[in-house]
């Protein structure tokens, strides 16, 4: 299935040292040769200092071959250059870590540096050895470490370009210690840092419009997150709750649609939850009618088999053709770095919701029909479908004949009032947002000529 991989799409979206454990993976599942991923892993670990690294891989893929000389002057080099910035972060560590100096820090950075210079001598420009410190140790791989004084840097540092830079950093070696929970809340402040700002430099010096940037600089926070929405507890419904936000979810369709796989499956694997009275947003429990109608945009850009098996399922109504794209869509799933663990979960998911929408269509339904529709024998599918309908609210309306092999669904009739307030659910808020947009529409003079605009790629 590496027709449906999505690594090679997603890396340049990375840091470096955030495509080792999708390029790691490659090695596991053998989507690749294996010779093609090392000599992918080899050229991003020449980029950095973890030297020992990068001669495993050059020995591995030219076990004939001598090891370079330029390895041995290169790690001299690292060991150099962090014995010298250690001294100089440590200076600063040492004065800041004074049991009096914390007690007299304040919120307001300025006063705090005043402070620093009057009581310590200490200037920005020394406190941002800790910057370059931190940075150091995380090319180091030293993750942890880099975690530490890129915090210590940003508690102190009045410079917005840096402490922008030691966000992502924060947040990168967050990801790669596995600590969620605070990754989640990294992720959640530099995500404020990234909307409310005027971008000016958000990821690099550029001479890019703001908005551009800014665009940029949403899309390689999309990917990043993957990492700590997959991993973290409550991750996918915190997904769905931010990828189908109006700003993110434009960004998506802009940058990314690629994204549609992991918001899909996010949706899927919700569902059932949501439908049987966990807690949930508004948003989060209609997340699946959301991504289909973008799923049905976003068509002509991209589709694979876990897109297409909710197309087919909710537009299409193809039984069949779902069937088939589920069983595609849980190898890909399987393959995929992000979403493996949750195999089972998601087929178990899949295979509700198509029990739910066969059932939504039909009054009485042979159940061994129904298992072949799931991909289950007919044992597996009968015990399948009685939990299913212990576990959820179908079970007030759904009885099952095991003399007749069927089940047979009695539903009370919806509301009209219900029915109008389905229709109508998001009208307020489409409305608003469509005035908003009008209200911040450039005006043009009345006697000024029409102009040309490129609204390519709009949304």
């Amino acid at each position: 299935m590496a027709e449906y991989d999505l690594s090679k799409t997603i890396i340049p979206y990375l840091d470096r040292h955030l495509a080792f454990p999708l390029l790691a993976h490659l090695v596991e599942t053998s989507l690749f040769p294996i010779e093609q991923v090392q000599a992918a892993q080899y050229e991003l670990a020449k980029g950095t200092n973890m030297v020992d690294y990068a001669v495993s891989l050059f020995e591995q893929l030219h076990p004939d071959e001598d090891t370079p000389e330029e390895f041995s002057g290169k790690r001299d080099r690292a060991v150099s250059t962090n014995e010298r910035l250690e001294l100089e972060a440590q200076a600063v560590l040492d004065v800041i870590e004074n049991p009096d100096v914390a007690q007299a820090l304040r919120q307001d950075k300025n006063q705090n540096l005043q402070y620093l210079k009057d009581n310590y001598n200490l200037t920005l420009e020394q406190i941002t050895a800790l910057y370059n410190f931190g940075q150091f140790q995380y090319t180091y791989g030293n993750y942890s470490g880099a975690a530490d004084y890129l915090y210590h840097f940003r508690v102190l540092s009045t410079d917005n370009d840096l402490n922008t830079s030691a966000h992502w950093g924060k947040l990168a070696s967050d990801i790669l210690t596995g600590k969620w929970e605070t990754a989640l809340e990294e992720l959640n402040t530099l995500r404020d840092v990234v909307d409310s700002r005027s971008p000016s430099t958000l990821l690099t010096a550029s001479t890019e419009p703001a908005a551009l940037t800014q665009l940029h600089s949403r899309t390689w926070l999309v990917h990043w997150s993957l990492f700590v929405y997959f991993n973290h507890p409550q991750g996918r419904t915190l997904l769905l709750e931010t990828f189908l936000s109006p700003t993110y979810l434009n960004t998506i369709q802009t940058s990314c649609p690629w994204i549609l796989r992991y918001m899909a499956t996010a949706a899927i694997l919700s569902r059932k939850s949501a439908a049987g009275g966990t807690a949930a947003s508004s948003r989060v429990r209609h997340s699946i009618r959301e991504i289909v109608k973008v799923i049905q945009t976003e068509e002509y850009q991209y589709q694979d088999p876990v897109t297409s098996f909710l197309k087919e399922l909710y537009v299409e109504f193809d039984f069949e053709a779902a069937q088939r794209e589920l069983t595609l869509a849980d190898r890909v799933v399987g393959d995929d770095f992000f979403l493996g663990e949750f195999r089972e979960e998601f087929l178990d998911n899949a295979r509700y919701l198509i029990s739910e929408a066969y059932c939504r269509i039909h009054q009485r339904i042979d159940i061994s029909d129904l298992s072949e529709r799931l991909n289950l024998s007919r044992d597996e599918g009968e015990k399948w479908i009685v939990n299913l309908i212990r576990e959820t609210r179908m079970g007030a309306e759904a009885k099952i004949d095991l003399e007749k092999n069927v089940i047979e669904i009695h539903r009370s009739p919806l509301p009209v009032y219900q029915s109008v307030i389905e229709k109508t659910r998001g009208l307020a808020f489409r409305t608003q947002g469509l005035a908003t947009g009008m209200l911040h529409s450039p005006q043009q003079p009345q006697q000024a000529q029409p102009q040309p605009t490129a609204v390519e790629g709009a949304r």
